[in-house]
């Protein structure tokens, strides 16, 4: 048990649980706050058999780990918000050639270089609608370092099984931090491994015709098919098409094989909704101290709760608007002008009862700003 028992940082933790989900290839470039797994991983990649190779920029990783996994790997990048900026479109490109990859941004202060040592939780929108077109996108996070391991892992899990580039959206203070993890056994956690084609040399292969189940088996480049690659629209051959069906039918599945599995991807965690008149809605290191304050006036008779996100797109609206039903008001608790309130108020039917408790600072908020603003809003009398 004692080998088992880990006191790392965060970066450190999603070295960890990529190497345990089978990570084969890693390129990136060092930024702050993420460079922590950059330099590890160069460390600790390669003694697994896998490649690490540092790239002269942010476009360049992506663009690798995207060759990377169409040869078969499961791959990764990791940086933070300008670094993510300049992936966009090749995350546009992963999205729509359907290239599994995880990307991981540890957020900061901005906009542009901003606040480089200064935690942030500001592109949550931008893990949603960063590169252009319609699109959908798996957005993931964490709030400590041990649901950190298993985001991870899942991370890996749904790029494998949608053939999407999945975004694993930290924070500087979940990178930096250290506390316990617990190393899973291996086989602990489910890993879901590349779906490879059955199709046969020689034969005719689609390799963008899903199957039933909406899963598209691929073929490693380098193997036994040719095929096209490419960020036009495209049959299901992979060569570019203009036909108005081919494009409905092509931009309809990227959406809804995302959308359509909603419940598959939602990951939350709850803390006393049962009987909560105020419903707390966090996630990331914002979720700490809203956890620390609910369950310090719990001691004291106020009936709080927190529902927090692990899951940020596809947005789970739907257990949102279950949880909040019954609450007299809501109060989002985030790190940037209210990107996560918006959706909220979308979800649910009496936007009015959801407020916002917020820094946008670069400073941690602590539970005596999310106290602050709650002795507003009782004062108020909602």
């Amino acid at each position: 048990m004692k080998n088992k028992i880990r006191f790392v940082q965060g970066n450190e933790v999603c070295v960890e649980a990529a190497l345990y989900a089978g990570l084969g290839f890693f390129a990136g470039y060092p930024i702050t706050p993420s460079s922590e797994i950059l330099e590890h991983i160069s460390f600790l990649l390669p003694q697994k058999g896998g490649r690490f190779i540092q790239m002269e920029d942010e476009i360049s990783s992506m663009c690798a780990i995207i060759g990377a996994s169409l040869t078969g790997l499961k791959s990764m990048t990791a940086t933070s918000g300008p670094g993510f900026s300049l992936k966009q479109e090749a995350i546009g490109y992963a999205a729509m050639a359907e290239v599994p990859c995880v990307v991981v941004n540890v957020q900061r202060g901005g906009p542009s270089t901003g606040l480089p040592t200064g935690v942030s939780q500001g592109d949550v929108m931008q893990a949603r609608w960063g590169t252009h077109g319609d699109h959908s996108i798996v957005t993931l996070t964490a709030s400590n370092h041990q649901d950190l391991f298993a985001m991870t892992v899942e991370a890996f899990n749904l790029s494998e099984t949608y053939r999407t580039p999945v975004i694993l959206l930290l924070d500087e203070v979940v990178g930096h931090m250290r506390e316990k993890l617990i190393m899973p056994e291996p086989g602990e956690i489910p890993l879901v491994e590349r779906l490879h084609t059955s199709v046969k040399e020689g034969t005719d292969y689609h390799p963008y015709l899903p199957r039933e189940d909406g899963r598209l088996p691929m073929s490693d480049f380098g193997g036994v098919h040719r095929y096209n690659v490419t960020g036009l629209v495209h049959d299901m051959w992979g060569f570019p098409s203009d036909d108005p069906k081919i494009a409905y039918g092509l931009l309809r599945h990227l959406v809804d094989k995302i959308e359509g599995h909603v419940q598959e991807m939602t990951h939350v965690k709850e803390f006393f909704l049962d009987d909560a008149e105020c419903v707390l809605i966090s996630y990331g290191s914002s979720a700490r101290s809203a956890l620390h304050l609910v369950e310090n006036r719990r001691a004291r008779g106020e009936r709080l709760g927190l529902l927090e996100l692990q899951t940020l797109w596809p947005f789970p609206a739907y257990i949102v608007r279950e949880k909040c039903e019954r609450a007299s008001y809501v109060l989002v608790v985030e790190m940037n002008m209210g990107q996560v309130l918006q959706e909220v108020k979308k979800a649910l039917d009496n936007p009015d009862k959801v407020f916002l408790a917020n820094r946008i600072d670069g400073s941690f908020i602590t539970p005596s700003d999310i106290r602050n603003i709650l002795r507003l809003i009782q004062g108020k009398g909602v």
